[in-house]
């Protein structure tokens, strides 16, 4: 399997490497796929779908708007938006200027906002209208100065769509080393962090797991005329991976869900997804639904968090499918692995780690651990980010020669799959013994009254610390 994903990985490569031996620039994918799959469906959503060609065309148009009010290569431009296919339009309009698109979660309160502002230093946004306000408020209150803040209001959707659409836009592209996309994550300090991320990032990593979904799909080819099921944020880039590169590099179809409740998931299955990405709590709901048509799905793939046994025994009871494992991180553009083979392996492990990526095992003072034991996950490789922005110190102490500290807690087994055990701040320790909280979690979910349940250490005079639950 692992030399079929390293062939389909170098075929894949050999398609997106130009005349001047560059891998393509990320924000030209959308340019690429309107070029190759012009009338392929690139989104839909509820009753609302766009064409390669006019996703192009609109985010173009966008783009050009972008470059009129002063847009620089290199620039950061925000992108606050929920899920819509305006988000698409925005996400490559910004893209396409060759400034750094800035994607902001949702859920940010004003005082996340103000401190991404502050450390970003935008000089434009686009924005849904139902959260321009937000900055709106964080604006007034900085007093930076943004050179332009559209809307979808301010999309142009009357223009009709031309003949000569790739003849008559161009890409401002940015060099494959340099920072194209900004992706900011709390963390465990609560202080916003701008993880730095590159074409190369981003285009190695995404073709990295092409290869690895595509070795399930049975004739040794990469990818192609997928549906992906994006119910995830986009903002996230776990989904932006998986429902937004990956689908444009292949001319796939993402169905856009709105928003995650039982009416939106059901109507969004309406258009038979062949990949379904999700999060436990996602997985969660479709065993609260019973009934959900999933037929047409290949394969689901769970990220974000650890799937607890409970939720994945239940999804297999009532649909008869596998939810495979997956682990990464934003500072690994992110996916790290994949495990989607259908058999019972416990749901902390993840597969080899994906094509061009090295893993180590390393203790406390660094040394590297025999195959087996639990240390410090390690990693090395194209997908390994540029740094965090603006923060050279926190970027020395989790970037060595190269080489990533995940800050997690892992297991390199015999047979080269790597097993996730958790955080390293997680990690409990009582009388001289390791406790991992996802361990005691999966036992209490175990009961048929508990729904969730966390597990944090406390402080102990007699055993250092003793496990603490909230159920």
């Amino acid at each position: 399997m692992q030399a079929q994903e390293q062939a389909l990985f170098d075929r894949l490569k050999t398609q997106f490497t130009q005349d001047d031996g560059q891998l393509l620039y990320a924000g030209a994918l959308l340019r690429r796929a309107a070029t190759h799959y012009p009338e392929q469906t690139a989104v839909v959503c509820r009753d609302r779908s766009l064409t390669y060609r006019e996703l192009y065309h609109r985010s173009s148009l966008l783009s050009q708007k972008l470059i009129a009010a002063g847009v620089q290569p290199g620039n950061r431009v925000l992108m606050h938006f929920e899920n819509s296919i305006d988000l698409f339009v925005a996400y490559f309009g910004i893209w396409q200027t060759g400034a750094v698109c800035v994607p902001l979660n949702t859920f940010l309160h004003e005082r996340e906002l103000t401190a991404i502002v502050q450390d970003a230093n935008p000089v434009a946004a686009v924005a849904s209208t139902t959260l321009r306000h937000n900055l709106d408020t964080v604006v007034e209150k900085t007093g930076h100065a943004l050179k332009a803040l559209y809307t979808q209001e301010d999309f142009d959707w009357e223009t009709p769509l031309p003949s000569d659409v790739l003849e008559r836009y161009s890409v401002r592209t940015l060099p494959l080393q340099q920072m194209c996309l900004l992706l900011y994550t709390s963390g465990t300090t609560g202080v916003p962090k701008g993880v730095m991320l590159s074409s190369k990032n981003i285009m190695s990593n995404v073709m990295a797991g092409n290869a690895r979904l595509s070795g399930w799909n049975g004739d040794g080819t990469p990818l192609h005329d997928e549906r992906f099921f994006a119910a995830l944020p986009l903002f996230h880039v776990f989904a932006q991976n998986v429902c937004m590169w990956m689908p444009i590099m292949i001319g796939g179809t993402v169905i856009v869900v709105p928003k995650v409740d039982r009416r939106e998931i059901s109507t969004a299955l309406e258009h038979a997804p062949t990949i379904f990405v999700g999060v436990p709590a996602l997985y969660g709901l479709l065993c609260l639904m019973k009934t959900a048509p999933l037929e047409s799905v290949k394969f689901f793939v769970n990220g974000g968090d650890a799937m607890p046994d409970k939720i994945r025994q239940g999804f297999a009871m009532i649909y008869g499918r596998k939810i495979g494992g997956g682990y990464g991180l934003t500072e690994a553009s992110p996916t790290v692995g994949v495990y989607i083979e259908n058999d019972e392996r416990p749901t902390d492990v993840v597969g080899y780690p994906l094509v061009g990526i090295t893993c180590q095992v390393r203790d406390e003072d660094g040394t590297v651990l025999p195959d087996g034991e639990v240390g410090h996950v390690w990693l090395k490789g194209d997908c390994v980010m540029l740094g965090y922005y603006n923060a050279p110190e926190a970027t020395a102490k989790v970037v060595q020669d190269g080489w990533l500290d995940t800050g997690d807690l892992g297991v390199l087994r015999p047979d080269g799959m790597l097993s996730i055990r958790g955080r390293h701040k997680d990690l409990i320790i009582s009388k001289g013994f390791n406790i991992y909280p996802q361990e005691i979690e999966n036992v209490l979910m175990s009961h048929p009254k508990v729904f969730k349940a966390a597990v944090i250490g406390r402080s102990d005079d007699a055993s250092g610390q003793v496990p603490v639950a909230f159920v």
